[in-house]
């Protein structure tokens, strides 16, 4: 259903109405014991992973995995030259990403117990096998940044997925969630500031685009 570009996203008003759409997705799988992959996909501090959580406490049998996990390691960021640029398109792991997301599809594997990584905030590193998504999930809720992202080998990610849901928030209330976000973690004030104007906001940009193939929309 998802990544129609002609389309314009379907307006919801809140997630009540994102719960709605979800259950009668779930109602009419014509997939004996598979699964449903809804991606939240919105720039940093959207809101994704609230909404994620909040989905997950109103529909059973459902996990959150988050796209934040497959961040590179900080060792791989230094050798490639990329950690001043970390959470750009090339600093995760998409391979790594795309064959969970394949092994989540496959309806032979439904009664396995599949493992994803986490990521430590504090120390901004992904943590292994931190995620247990286990067997007989009927709705696994993806949320990041780029599963709408055309470039860097992301565009495989848009197919695997049954369900895209854009979220928007007005910049300058993302602004400082994400600058709250960073002084929670370690960072000064004026260093919060300038990585949320700079990388973060150049992520954004990045994101953009792809916001308008989602299925639906929603606004915080």
């Amino acid at each position: 259903m998802t990544g129609h570009p002609l389309a314009e996203p379907v307006v919801l008003a809140d997630v009540d109405a994102l719960v709605a759409v979800i259950e009668g997705m779930r109602a009419r799988s014509v997939r004996p014991g598979g699964r449903l992959l809804i991606g939240l996909v919105g720039a940093p501090g959207a809101g994704k992973s609230t909404v994620a959580a909040e989905l997950a406490a109103a529909l059973p049998a459902t996990a959150v995995l988050p796209m934040d996990g497959f961040h590179l390691p900080q060792f791989r960021l230094v050798a490639l030259g990329r950690r001043e640029r970390m959470g750009a398109p090339d600093t995760f792991d998409v391979e790594g990403f795309v064959a969970l997301l394949r092994a989540l599809r496959d309806d032979r594997r439904w009664t396995e117990a599949l493992r994803a990584p986490g990521f430590d905030r504090e120390v901004e590193e992904p943590v292994p096998d931190a995620i247990e998504l286990g067997p007989g999930l009927a709705t696994v809720i993806i949320e990041g940044n780029y599963l709408l992202h055309d470039g860097v080998d992301w565009q495989r990610v848009a197919p695997l997925l049954d369900l895209t849901v854009a979220l928007r928030l007005d910049d300058g209330v993302r602004h400082e969630r994400l600058i709250a976000r960073h002084v929670a973690h370690g960072k000064t004030l004026a260093d919060a500031r300038a990585w949320v104007l700079g990388p973060d906001e150049a992520n954004a940009r990045l994101i953009a685009p792809g916001l308008e193939r989602a299925d639906y929309s929603l606004s915080g």
